[in-house]
């Protein structure tokens, strides 16, 4: 198939509309944790009710995410893009409705359904819309909303937002708005892989390589894709953990303003943005595996020295935002570019679905709750040690990891293909 004539005018609107959507999944995931403050004192609640709330989200998004991403590589991407952007948005506006921690645990899990089902169906539909050359640095561009949105605007939105709506019931509907705009355009923009360049080359490809049958296990086998599972899980622990409990931990341990806080905690967006989008395109050239042992070892430094610094609003900000930009980096590295292209034939979607789904439920499920336990009953500030588990224990995971960047690898085959006909020559 000739690549040199990409579809490029479909390939920008759609990861630009994916990019969008994305945001939004991260806008109304995290635009609560902003108003928690204010959320655990009407409804009563505890550090322990919180990550709850945050790991039902996590547990269902995570199994969904599982199964959804199979389903998608069956029926195609549009109906599950379009009805879970339309349900997520309206489980948003409802969680303003939540008169009790039982109701808002059940409409966040519902949250967690729909937008397990976006997520790695997008990742894969953006997989098939960018040219193989600068397929990590699309990846990276669509993932990079997520933190954009959710983790560096959402805590302005929310904090606005109260200024001028009678309470942090309104903000959810106002933020749920743009999600059913957005579900119009793809109706009419979103194509099906097989309509695309890109999901013809990845059939092709992954055909040309494997011709049996393809199953859970055959996926699961793939070296990279179960590397990637763990190493989600490793980075997810430390995003999760932070994005959910650093709010309460710089009002009630550190004795922040709302105001402080609410800069403090954006530099977690806008670190996250520029990591989702640098460092996959960074391993476009240095390679997948050096991007990812690097990120590990920054993100780990990082924690150390957050977990320690002084109260200075300048300087928590500029740290979390370093933390921040290398482990959403690597959850854009590990669930997007190397997910994709370890894939089995025909399972693309299946693939991230499978380490998106198990990153979410342990990193993003298990660890909220386990620091909400932590928090509760051993103090918030020792919540970074989880953290620190997981970065390290990443770190070494990601040393296995087969390198797939196009560029490197082929960069290595041609050396491998220097060597032998020097050996042949000699």
């Amino acid at each position: 198939m000739d690549i040199q004539k990409w579809d490029t005018s479909y390939e920008w609107k759609i990861v630009l509309l994916l990019t969008l959507g994305f945001g939004l999944v991260g806008l109304d995931r995290w635009i609560i944790a902003p108003l928690l403050p204010s959320i655990m004192k009407d409804l009563s609640l505890n550090y322990q009710d919180v990550g709850l709330i945050f790991g039902a989200l996590g547990i269902t998004w995570g199994v969904f995410a599982i199964f959804v991403g199979r389903l998608s590589d069956k029926i195609g991407h549009r109906k599950i893009l379009i009805i879970s952007l339309v349900v997520f948005s309206f489980a948003s506006g409802f969680s303003g409705a939540a008169m009790g921690l039982t109701s808002l645990i059940l409409i966040r899990a519902l949250m967690g359904v729909s937008e397990g089902a976006f997520c790695p169906t997008s990742f894969a539909a953006t997989a098939v819309a960018a040219k193989p050359s600068r397929r990590g640095t699309l990846q990276g561009l669509q993932q990079s909303g997520f933190a954009l949105f959710g983790l560096g605007l959402g805590p302005i939105i929310a904090t606005q937002l109260m200024l001028v709506l009678p309470s942090w019931r309104e903000v959810f509907w106002v933020v749920a708005i743009p999600g059913f705009i957005l579900a119009i355009f793809l109706f009419f923009v979103l194509r099906e892989p097989e309509q695309t360049q890109g999901g013809q080359l990845l059939i092709t490809e992954k055909k040309a390589e494997q011709q049996e049958k393809v199953n859970w296990w055959t996926i699961l086998k793939t070296r990279n894709v179960f590397l990637s599972m763990v190493g989600l899980f490793c980075t997810m622990s430390c995003v999760f953990v932070i994005s959910a409990m650093v709010p309460l931990y710089l009002e009630n341990y550190l004795n922040l303003n709302v105001q402080q806080m609410g800069f403090i905690v954006s530099a977690i967006g806008f670190g996250g943005f520029l990591g989702q989008f640098l460092i996959p395109s960074i391993s476009d050239w240095i390679g997948r595996r050096l991007s990812a042992v690097l990120s590990f070892l920054g993100a780990t430094i990082f924690i150390v020295l957050f977990a320690n610094a002084s109260v200075s609003v300048f300087n928590l900000f500029g740290l979390l935002f370093v933390l921040s930009f290398f482990s959403l980096g690597l959850i854009a590295l590990l669930s997007g570019p190397i997910a994709a292209e370890s894939a089995p034939a025909g399972l693309v979607a299946s693939s991230i679905g499978l380490v998106v789904g198990a990153g979410e439920i342990f990193g993003g499920g298990i660890a909220p709750v386990l620091s909400g336990i932590v928090a509760e009953h051993y103090g918030i500030q020792n919540i970074f040690y989880l953290s620190l588990v997981g970065t390290v224990l990443g770190m070494i995971v990601s040393l296995f990891i087969k390198e797939t960047a196009p560029r490197k690898v082929a960069a290595m085959q041609a050396t491998s293909a220097s060597i032998e006909q020097f050996k042949t020559e000699s």
